[in-house]
């Protein structure tokens, strides 16, 4: 395998084997008001960092690389305050997953190198898979602790790993 496609099966992998399991597990915990719990105003909820994960994926990868329009309203996946049901959002994240994961399988790994416009910036598609991997998993460990402070429950999501 060329290292540009391990790098695509790579990115894959995290986002749908690893990412998204746990993060289900977290949503599928939460109590509608848990999801849209927030610490204090300049906090996010977890229901608004879902939002905001399922336009990032569809922007980074389903726009700037594939050409699909996202047609994201970034700011309000921020201020929504209104608890969106909660099967309603995670089917939201699971298309936008599934989509953009679809994406990379089929994404020519010869195209890695070339330019894209996203957002404010300028970046190759392997910076964009890239930073929709790294800002999947910066959100989801904040979900996590989010979790764990309301449910009070670790979700042993490494407990192979312990040596006790």
């Amino acid at each position: 395998m060329r290292l540009e496609q391990e790098f695509l099966e790579a990115s894959r992998v995290f986002l749908r084997d690893d990412f998204m399991p746990r993060l289900l597990h977290c949503l599928n915990q939460f109590s509608d008001s848990d999801l849209w719990w927030r610490p204090n105003e300049t906090s996010n909820s977890a229901g608004n960092l879902v939002l905001h994960l399922a336009g990032n994926v569809r922007q980074w990868i389903g726009e700037a690389l594939v050409g699909i329009p996202s047609h994201r309203d970034r700011d309000a996946e921020f201020t929504a305050r209104y608890p969106i049901p909660k099967a309603e959002l995670i089917a939201k994240l699971e298309s936008a997953v599934g989509d953009v994961v679809s994406m990379l399988e089929h994404f020519d790994a010869d195209r890695l190198l070339q330019r894209h416009h996203v957002q404010l910036y300028e970046v190759t598609a392997l910076q964009a898979i890239y930073h929709v991997v790294e800002h999947f998993s910066y959100h989801l460990g904040q979900i996590i602790y989010v979790y764990k402070l309301r449910t009070g429950v670790d979700p042993k999501f490494y407990e192979a790993l312990s040596t006790k």
